[in-house]
């Protein structure tokens, strides 16, 4: 059943969003050369105390990190530790759900290590395009359909691979709800979007062949062909109006002009 948010449940959203996106604002210097990805875990969870945010990844499933930070062919999930050093040319997707009076924001950023290949600066630049065609199309009357075939046609169109395995979500009291948002699709498919629907966006594409797999670790999910990939993520609220991005900075405020519920 996809939850409709009231105007209480979309405020806290709203804060819990503001507060992840100044987190990640200030996480963009902390990434590079030569720290661990523990430490960064390690800063993660200070900025989150800090913040008054409570991560919802620690102890979900048995998860014992408040971040997944994933390096290169590595496309999510990764698990933070001090043996993992960051070197240039790195290309680091960190992925974070916090919640704030009980109500979630998801947010996923790639971060790039001292210089990048063209070739990772290109596959984040159509992740990050795939992300804004998919809000683009979180708007009241359009289906579920049309946000994934939104990421999937960007995607593709650069030649780049689309995952299946893995896909987006609703979001709310709970860090997944439903319904699934599939990268891939056909428009005019799926359920109806409605005003009061949150959905955590976040295209996941790999350099080559899209296909996974899950490594010892139980969590880590790596490309088959050893490929590059890129995972952004925004929680987005849709509205009467133009959809609304809870995990920006940019749209501080923008509540009080937006029809709500």
């Amino acid at each position: 059943m996809i939850v409709i948010k009231n105007k209480v449940a979309i405020r806290k959203m709203e804060d819990a969003g503001h507060q992840l996106a100044l987190l990640f604002q200030e996480l963009a210097s902390q990434v590079v050369v030569g720290v661990s990805t523990l430490a960064l875990e390690e800063w993660i969870v200070a900025a989150l105390k800090d913040k008054g945010l409570q991560s919802r990844t620690k102890g979900y499933m048995g998860y014992r990190h408040a971040s997944c930070i994933s390096i290169n062919d590595e496309l999510v999930h990764g698990i933070p530790n001090k043996n993992r050093i960051l070197v240039d040319g790195d290309l680091v997707k960190i992925d974070i759900c916090a919640s704030l009076k009980d109500y979630c924001a998801d947010m996923a950023r790639s971060f790039f290590v001292g210089k990048p290949s063209a070739e990772a600066q290109r596959l984040v630049s159509v992740a990050q395009q795939a992300l804004e065609n998919a809000i683009a199309a979180a708007r009241v009357g359009n289906r579920l359909g049309d946000v994934s075939y939104a990421v999937q046609s960007e995607v593709e169109r650069h030649g780049f691979g689309v995952v299946r395995d893995f896909a987006g979500h609703g979001i709310g009291r709970h860090m997944h709800e439903d319904p699934e948002i599939l990268n891939y699709g056909e428009p005019g498919q799926g359920a109806v979007l409605r005003a009061g629907m949150t959905l955590a966006l976040e295209p996941m594409i790999t350099q080559r062949d899209p296909s996974v797999m899950v490594t010892d670790d139980g969590w880590t999910v790596k490309t088959l062909d050893g490929g590059l990939t890129a995972h952004v993520e925004d929680t987005v609220l849709v509205t009467d109006a133009e959809p609304l991005v809870l995990t920006r900075l940019s749209n501080e405020n923008r509540l009080n002009r937006v029809p709500m519920l």
